[in-house]
This record gives structure tokens, C-alpha cells and sequence, in this order.
């Protein structure tokens, strides 16, 4: 089961709505770190255009099938890589955090691992210097939203407003605008996918999903991963959280999962790497 959710306090105090997408079904249900079902959210925080909001229900996939939308959008929406390789990729999603995302950068270095973070727009804003390091020592970077909206909920204009906003954040600190897209929660229209593609965006999500942003144990997430992972597999994992948000489950099980990986002869790249893009557009 493929489970989807990133949760913080956006900044301004305003609590950012929280979802799971399950694949097959792919049912959204609020979720909180407290266990508490969120206020939903304004017209103003899903989509800064009205219209946008008025998108018509039957764009909007019911149960959103990623495995029909990977096949519909063949290289525009991608799950996994290639079968055949034994590569894996290690994303990591709500970037930059200063709490969290230099620890994963710690382990990654002392590993010699390279892997992809999904950037919050805002976030890179208050934290370029972060970003730049995600960047200079060797990691991929992709465009994760502005303020982290559920896209299902907006129109192409309050979708693209997001992805503009955050390119614009990423060339101030990296110089570049990149080619990678992963949707908060997972959730995506398919009328946003004929955008992304148009563009020439890749939009990806993930097969594996390790479930720490549930403030999980070490070894619990270490074992939702390798249960789970085969060739070519993008992993799902977090280093950055919300207020109070305990992330250090996942910073405690990258060097066993690393080492695991190894000795079970898969190799952690980069996405550019595993699908064979440029990370850039």
C-alpha cells in the first residue's frame, strides 16, 4: 500500500491539509501528527484563482489509479524505474529543514550515497544556504510546491502558480530550474499531468513508501522500506517536518537501510540517474 502525506505549519500559522493517497483505491483521508482530523482548508490556501477551484469533478481520477495514470502518461508519470537495473533511488521530501535535513545530509555523506530531495518553495526562501548545500554535494533536487496544497483541489493556474513560485525560489539558490515534480500528498489531476508534460516536466511519485512521517522508530522504518523495495524502486522518505514533528527515526535508519540495500545488491542513485533525465529542464 502506497500511503502519501507530508505535514507542517505552513508559515503564518495556517495548518496545511493533511492526506493519504492508497494505492488501487487511492482514497484521501485527513490526517494529522496528533491524530486529529484537520480544519479544511480555505479557497485562499488551495488556490489563489476562484477559478481554479471550480475544476470539474470528472477531471479529477476517481481513486486516483497510479498504475493507469504511469501507463496513460508513460514517462510523464513515473513510479519506479526500470525493472531490469538493480538501482533504487532515495528521495526525500519537505526540504530544506534546518532540524532534519543536514542530519540526512551527514549520513548520506559518510555513506557515499546520492540521493534526491523534493524542495518546498517556501521553505528555500527562508533556507537557501541549505539548498545549496543539498546541491553542491552531489544531490538531485526536485520541485515538491510552493506551500505544499493538494493540487487535486486546484485548478492548472493555481498548480502552475506553485511550480513557477518555487523555480523561481530554486534558481536564486541554485541557479537552475528542475525537471522533477512530486505533488504534494501524491495527488495530481490528469488534466495537470497533460500540463506537466506539455511543459516537459516529469511527475513522480514513489512504489515504496516508508511511512516515517508517522514519527516512526528506526527499525519500523527500515523494515517498511525493505519489505517492500525491488529493482528499480523510488523510496519515499522525509527530512523535513512540521512543528514538533519527530523525523529522527528516519536519520537513525538511513545507515542500516544503506548498508541493507548494499548487501542485497541494490545501488542508491539519483532519479536523473535511476530514469535517465537531466535534472534540469
Amino acid at each position: 500500500m502506497l500511503a502519501a502525506i507530508c505535514v507542517w505549519l505552513l508559515s503564518g500559522g495556517a495548518a496545511s491539509a493533511q492526506a493519504i493517497a492508497q494505492a488501487g483505491t487511492g482514497q484521501r483521508q485527513a490526517a494529522a501528527p496528533n491524530g486529529e482530523r484537520p480544519q479544511e482548508k480555505t479557497e485562499a490556501e488551495t488556490a489563489g484563482d476562484s477559478r481554479d477551484v471550480a475544476a470539474t469533478q470528472s477531471d479529477r481520477p476517481s481513486g486516483a489509479n497510479w498504475a493507469e495514470m504511469q501507463r496513460r502518461y508513460k514517462g510523464a508519470f513515473v513510479l519506479s524505474g526500470p525493472k531490469p537495473s538493480r538501482q533504487v533511488a532515495l528521495t526525500f521530501d519537505d526540504v530544506p529543514d534546518s532540524r532534519y535535513t543536514p542530519l540526512v545530509l551527514n549520513v548520506l555523506k559518510q555513506q557515499k550515497v546520492k540521493a534526491t530531495f523534493f524542495v518546498v518553495g517556501s521553505r528555500a526562501l527562508k533556507a537557501p544556504a541549505l539548498v545549496r548545500r543539498i546541491h553542491d554535494e552531489g544531490h538531485a533536487i526536485g520541485n515538491h510546491s510552493f506551500n505544499h496544497p493538494d493540487f487535486s483541489k486546484m485548478g492548472i493556474g493555481g498548480m502552475s502558480e506553485q511550480i513557477r513560485s518555487t523555480e523561481a525560489a530554486l534558481q536564486r539558490s541554485v541557479g537552475f530550474v528542475p525537471r522533477l515534480i512530486r505533488p504534494p500528498y501524491g495527488e495530481i489531476k490528469n488534466s495537470q499531468l497533460d500540463w506537466a508534460q506539455k511543459q516537459g516536466y516529469t511527475v513522480v511519485n514513489w512504489d515504496v513508501d516508508s511511512s516515517d512521517w508517522r514519527q516512526l522508530g528506526a527499525q519500523t522504518v527500515f523494515l517498511n522500506v525493505t519489505r517492500s523495495v525491488r529493482p528499480g524502486s523510488i523510496i519515499l522518505l522525509h527530512a523535513g517536518g512540521g512543528t514538533g514533528q519527530n523525523l529522527y527515526g528516519t536519520v537513525q535508519a538511513l545507515p542500516k537501510l544503506i548498508a541493507w540495500l548494499r548487501s542485497h545488491h541494490y545501488e542508491p542513485v539519483t532519479l536523473p540517474e535511476l530514469l535517465q533525465l537531466p535534472e534540469s529542464k
